[in-house]
């Protein structure tokens, strides 16, 4: 399909009143910094190991452990997911 008509097509995807009641409903966020009590706070508030908040997190080990002596922060996704945990839980 040509970029036109695929543009088109999304044109009308966003006029239906499904998608726009959708976006009415969604609540587009940005996500909380978390330092490095808050990492640790929500993964034991959780009953998670570092390794399992890792697994969830498609990150390292090692990452979180850094998050949560401080030495890095998470960012981009790993912010968005540990946001969506931290207000829906698992």
């Amino acid at each position: 399909m040509p970029l036109g008509g695929t543009m088109k097509s999304m044109t009308r995807v966003f006029k239906t009143r499904h998608f726009q009641r959708w976006m009415r409903k969604t609540e587009l966020t940005e996500p909380q910094d978390y330092d490095a009590a808050k990492v640790k706070a929500l993964r034991e508030r959780l009953n998670l190991s570092q390794a399992v908040l890792a697994s969830l997190l498609n990150t390292s080990t090692s990452t979180v452990r850094k998050w949560e002596v401080g030495d890095k922060h998470p960012s981009g996704p790993s912010q968005k997911l540990l946001d969506i945990l931290e207000r829906k839980g698992l």
